[in-house]
């Protein structure tokens, strides 16, 4: 595993190296470009990973690059701005509200910061990550707790009979963004976690993302027990003692890390329920300070926040009683609490023999806890309101901060951004927040924004054919395959995307519900469309799969013209070819859901309009010109149809003629308004910039105990 990777620099460019080890500069665009002024092939070749890139690339072209007075130039002003920031911490947070005695400890079961780091398996993972990327760039005082799983999430291979694969390898990490945290002599720093015996150690290694530092947890270790050094082997683990175990070790070992590390945070975000037990070694920390368990509860109550990101109950983890006494029982007798009184806190009341219940516990354990949209927040409040029977549904303490995206990772870096800095001002990402700040996008050129867009189309298009070749040269995959892969999809084409989680309620196939009318749209000679599909359904989600294999057989069928792919093993890479390159954003989940969703936000924020069910974030997104909303009505039973009906007639009547509407110049320009619209409202609306300032407001500050100071 990576410890520090000599580069072997020349001295004048050895600040890359510093550079590389810091994830500030995936979002940075000049930083960014320092990386690929080094050679476009390698940065290519490298999966966009400057580790592996400077690793690897000859010593001449890094020489070359020490001697280059253009180079330097840009090197120079990339490296003082970065060695400046990091180490500051002025920033949004110190000037509104000072500084902070103690930081906020951020806990999540996956973080998705850059392809680079393979600890994340979806949408939860990647709202920590841009969680993480935002509260370095206003100054939040936060640290982070993860893990390290040596097989990372399942990769997705599809056979030619269109069966979802679940390929499990133990990643190589030589040349992930992490170091090792070492202690006084130098070695690997290694806690024990409590509550295990044998005894159970974690390593810790650090991913520092700008100012803020992600400590990640190892379990695979020689001096642990040999079954327990696989806890971490796999994201969510499906084994239930095994789960209890992995969560054990976050919430848990995650505390006990910060205190080796002499960090004593003020308050803990828990970002969804996973971490939870985190809250226990809170209060063990303040009975050894003198409190009573009830004394002690109370205070970590106050400084706790909870996110919970499901809408379903069946969401949450819920460990059967006799495993939490198996594994707490003599931890709690030192905590000075009964059995019985401390099970409770985890007891759904409508359910009482079901288990430990962690949402539950979070929600009682927190003074502080939100929905992710405004919808979810009803349905929140609806599904937890038996925890305050003394209030009406309404009256439930479970607000909402709707989820966002980090809009400097997400909005396309070499050619978008540079574009806004022309039209919208220098200071665009600073004011991002702000409505007026977007309002300039009206003043772009509608046929640069265009072909803009379509160079974007080409590179997805590309990247494609790309995978294709590599898949059909390695695998010798039959020729069907090739082309339900995306071999022959058209750049002229209006190109639909869906990328999603690959399971039932997300209806990734409500598109082909009448397949007659959805081949006439195929096949049409004059205003053709095409789909392109990806997602990974979870290893026991079998119904996941079939929908991905009835999806292949569609794009295998000759019948649709070559014109529907499956582009397999979507990943965080993949994901920004494809919120840049397609036309129209699908989504069409069966409500309520969705709690949040932040793919079409990704898709809007670079000018790429959703065309999606009323559920989640769109009904707050959507305002009847950046887009296309259907399915907002109230439907008991089997609503696919209706549904269907609408998506049909909603590309019939509405977005199939207006991409094809084309002026004397070959722009469609009522298309375009539709970019620019979902551009400049959803950008200030949605940003991580918006979400971050929520949370401050309403729970890190006061969680912290500091407040807003007066301009005078």
């Amino acid at each position: 595993m990576n410890t520090d990777l000599d580069f072997h620099l020349p001295q004048r460019i050895s600040g890359l190296g510093r550079l590389a080890y810091n994830l500030w500069w995936s979002w940075q665009p000049d930083a960014r470009n320092l990386f690929r002024l080094l050679g476009i092939y390698p940065w290519r070749q490298s999966g966009h990973n400057p580790i592996r890139m400077l690793a690897t690339l000859p010593a001449e072209i890094l020489e070359g690059a020490a001697k280059d007075p253009i180079y330097l130039q840009q090197y120079d002003r990339v490296i003082q701005r970065f060695e400046t920031e990091i180490k500051s911490s002025t920033g949004w947070f110190e000037q509104t509200y000072g500084r902070a005695a103690a930081p906020l400890a951020y806990m999540s079961f996956e973080y998705g910061l850059h392809p680079s780091l393979p600890i994340y398996a979806g949408g939860l993972g990647i709202l920590a990550g841009d969680h993480l990327k935002e509260s370095s760039d206003l100054g939040v005082p936060l640290v982070a707790i993860g893990m390290i799983y040596s097989d990372g999430y399942v990769q997705q291979r599809i056979r030619d009979d269109g069966w979802q694969e679940d390929v499990q390898t133990t990643l190589d990490r030589t040349y992930d963004p992490i170091l090792p945290v070492v202690d006084d002599q130098g070695k690997q720093r290694l806690v024990q976690v409590p509550i295990f015996d044998p005894p159970l150690y974690v390593a810790v290694w650090k991913v520092e993302v700008g100012r803020v530092t992600l400590y990640l947890m190892d379990t695979d270790l020689e001096v642990n027990q040999p079954w327990e050094r696989a806890i971490a082997q796999t994201l969510y683990a499906g084994n239930m003692e095994q789960r209890i175990k992995q969560e054990i070790v976050l919430g848990m070992g995650g505390m006990r890390v910060l205190e080796a590390l002499g960090i004593q945070p003020a308050a803990l975000h828990l970002n969804e329920g996973h971490p939870a037990f985190a809250i226990l070694e809170r209060i063990r920390r303040q009975i050894e300070q003198g409190e009573d368990f009830d004394q002690a509860f109370q205070h970590v109550r106050s400084t706790t926040i909870f996110t919970t990101h499901t809408p379903v109950a069946v969401g949450t983890d819920v460990f059967p009683f006799s495993l939490m006494e198996q594994y707490f029982d003599s931890y709690l007798s030192h905590l000075g609490v009964e059995k019985k009184a401390f099970f409770d806190l985890g007891v759904h009341p409508q359910d009482q023999k079901a288990g430990f219940n962690m949402t539950v516990f979070a929600l009682r354990s927190s003074n502080f806890h939100n929905a992710v949209s405004k919808r979810h927040g009803e349905v929140a409040r609806k599904m937890w309101a038996s925890l305050w029977p003394d209030k009406q549904t309404n009256e439930v303490p479970i607000p909402s901060i709707t989820n966002g995206v980090h809009l400097p990772t997400w909005i396309e870096l070499v050619q978008l951004q540079p574009l806004l800095t022309r039209y919208l001002g220098e200071n665009w990402v600073e004011r991002q927040d702000l409505s007026e700040t977007w309002e300039k996008v009206d003043t772009i050129p509608d046929a640069e924004l265009w072909h803009l867009h379509q160079d974007y189309k080409a590179t997805l298009l590309g990247r494609i054919d790309e995978r294709t070749r590599t898949r059909w040269h390695r695998d010798k995959i039959a020729t069907s395959s090739v082309l339900a892969f995306g071999a022959l999809l058209d750049p002229e084409i209006l190109t639909i995307g869906f990328a999603r989680r690959m399971t039932g309620y997300k209806r990734a196939d409500l598109i082909f519900y009448d397949l007659e009318r959805i081949k006439r749209l195929l096949t049409d000679e004059i205003r053709p469309i095409q789909i392109i599909f990806a997602g990974l359904a979870h290893p026991a989600d079998n119904d996941g799969k079939r929908m991905i294999q009835r999806i292949f057989h569609f794009a295998q069928d000759p019948d649709c013209a070559a014109r529907i792919a499956f582009v397999e093993d979507y990943d965080q890479q993949l994901a920004q070819y494809m919120v840049h390159g397609v036309d129209v954003w699908l989504n069409n989940p069966l409500p309520p859901l969705e709690a949040s969703g932040t793919s079409g936000m990704k898709a809007a924020v670079n000018g790429t309009p959703n065309l999606s069910i009323l559920d989640g974030w769109w009904i707050e997104g959507y305002n009847g010109k950046n887009g296309w909303g259907f399915g907002g009505e109230d439907g008991a039973g089997d609503r696919n149809a209706a549904d269907a009906a609408s998506l049909y007639r909603l590309l019939e009547e509405k977005v199939i003629p207006l991409y094809y509407e084309r002026s004397d110049d070959g722009v469609p320009h009522g298309f375009v308004r539709v970019m620019k619209d979902s551009l400049k409202s959803i950008a200030p609306a949605f940003s991580t910039r918006r979400m971050v300032k929520e949370y401050v407001r309403w729970a890190y500050a006061p969680a912290l105990g500091v407040s807003e100071q007066s301009s005078g």
